[in-house]
């Protein structure tokens, strides 16, 4: 049996040489596999953080409703006294009692849209619930 460079006979896989290049193109392909995973948690994580500001958003339109709601409870107290004043104090509390269920809704949409962030967040071969 004749010797390789290194000086130490070939192992079962060929030269020692070969097999020092096996292990340096599995850690290239290591190192790409790390890169591609580190970009893909960068981007999961870019688009956790859109998500997060649409609930953000989602959030203040039912702040917003809030305000609205508030406006036309002031309104509901005032005291007309004309069969007018009263049929728009009904219209009134109608349209308020719509908006209280669509502000609700709002804050049902905002846990749901941050449970979805928090799915984002995780890599695709990770997915919770």
């Amino acid at each position: 049996m004749r010797p390789v460079s290194s000086g130490m006979p070939p192992g079962p896989g060929g030269s020692v040489a070969v097999q020092d290049m096996a292990v340096q193109d599995m850690a290239v392909q290591d190192m790409a596999v790390l890169g591609v995973a580190a970009a893909d948690a960068l981007e999961c994580a870019s688009r956790s953080y859109e998500v997060q500001q649409f609930a953000a958003r989602v959030a203040r339109c039912a702040d917003e409703a809030d305000a609205v709601l508030a406006a036309l409870a002031r309104l509901e107290l005032q005291s007309w006294q004309s069969p007018a004043g009263r049929a728009y104090r009904v219209a009134l509390s109608l349209h308020a009692a719509a908006l209280h269920r669509s502000r609700d809704a709002l804050l049902d949409a905002v846990a749901v849209v941050l449970r979805h962030a928090r799915n984002v967040a995780q890599p695709a071969d990770r997915m919770g619930p």
